[in-house]
């Protein structure tokens, strides 16, 4: 996946910039027995198959820097303006990638934690590393995460998302295929600390 001529073909991208509300804190923050969720979400993308990873950090970002700065291969960016939306932490993303040669993004978000590096591996090998590639992974057929954005898209996403609207609309809209990898995770994002958690299916955000 990479070309050590001119940079990783395809970087990844963390969104954990939220206050995390309705969980009680910034699950930026988050661990459990298996370690920091923000650790856990580069780790997985770069196993995965991504070069690079930017992590989009917001609320509680000083707080959080430490559990990934010193990663190899990780770059932190900070939404300043968080408090906006999904789509904030978003665009502070875009922006970042479009700094670099890559042709491709994976973006994810930090409150997966059954996610798999097999599951971004899927991803890349069946929709490919190229500048108009698109697409995300699906679970028993529902949309959800991690989302795969070709360098051709960026712009066009950037430019639709808002508020708590990420690039959900526009992947409707031009009907991203989907990846099935139901046999790989739940695709479950955690709202609410477990125990005040119900069963819920993948929402499908989208970043």
């Amino acid at each position: 996946m990479t070309d050590e001529r001119r940079g990783p073909a395809v970087v990844g991208l963390v969104l954990a910039a939220g206050g995390g509300s309705r969980y009680g804190r910034p699950k930026a923050l988050v661990a459990d027995s298996q370690g920091p969720w923000l650790e856990r979400a580069v780790r997985v993308l770069r196993s995965g198959g991504c070069g690079q990873v930017h992590v989009v950090l917001g609320a509680a970002a000083e707080s959080a820097e430490p559990l990934v700065g010193g990663l190899a291969g990780v770059s932190i960016v900070v939404a300043s303006d968080w408090h906006r939306g999904m789509s904030a932490s978003l665009l502070a993303g875009l922006d970042a990638v479009a700094a670099t040669d890559a042709d491709a993004v994976v973006i994810t978000l930090v409150d997966l934690p059954d996610l798999d590096a097999a599951v971004v591996a899927r991803l890349l090998d069946s929709l490919g590393v190229a500048p108009h590639a698109v697409g995300r992974a699906a679970y028993q057929g529902r949309p959800g995460h991690p989302v795969l954005l070709g360098r051709e898209h960026w712009t066009a996403v950037a430019a639709d998302c808002g508020g708590d609207r990420g690039a959900r609309d526009y992947l409707d809209r031009i009907a991203a295929p989907l990846v099935e990898c139901g046999d790989l995770a739940s695709g479950r994002d955690v709202d609410v600390p477990a125990r005040r958690r119900q069963p819920a299916a993948a929402d499908g955000r989208d970043g």
